[in-house]
């Protein structure tokens, strides 16, 4: 096929392919296929509030994790140092309090939002889909609340 018959068809070369009219590329289906029963959506801006909290929410968790790593693994002494001892002195601070409180409710927040999308996409029946973020959602809530707790209310002179 010459460069006038290929600009005439519509079909413009593709580096390391061999895509032509004879040999299309492959249709890729979406997870899940719309149909009459499926509802329209009325979440209005969520889903996009939802992309953007992923994209902030990893960027701040990387900073906070990796911050986490290096001080308490390598600038406090490395693991060996780590005891019960050891957490009571940091959360005696606040800022210790507060810096693994946004880490934990990050951390899960961001997680639920990601597995949520993945029930979105692969649970194909709605009450499947209901009954999976239903559990999802629980866990979420209580870990955030246990973890929430126990940062807050941690008792160093505990016998």
């Amino acid at each position: 096929m010459s460069t006038t018959e290929t600009a005439a068809s519509g079909i413009g070369p593709v580096e390391g392919a061999a895509y032509n009219v004879d040999n299309p590329a492959p249709l890729i289906e979406a997870p899940r296929q719309r149909t009459k029963k499926t509802p329209r959506s009325t979440r209005g801006n969520f889903e996009m509030a939802a992309w953007l909290f992923m994209r902030l929410s990893g960027v701040v968790l990387v900073v906070l994790v990796i911050g986490h790593l290096l001080i308490q693994l390598v600038l406090d002494g490395g693991v060996s140092k780590i005891g019960f001892a050891f957490v009571a002195g940091r959360w005696a601070s606040p800022f210790w309090q507060v810096w693994d409180l946004l880490m934990l409710w990050l951390a899960m927040l961001h997680g639920a939002n990601g597995l949520r999308t993945v029930i979105n996409d692969y649970a194909e029946r709605a009450q499947t889909r209901l009954w999976l973020k239903a559990l999802l959602y629980t866990a979420t809530v209580f870990t955030i609340l246990l973890g929430t707790l126990v940062i807050f209310t941690f008792d160093p002179n505990i016998r």
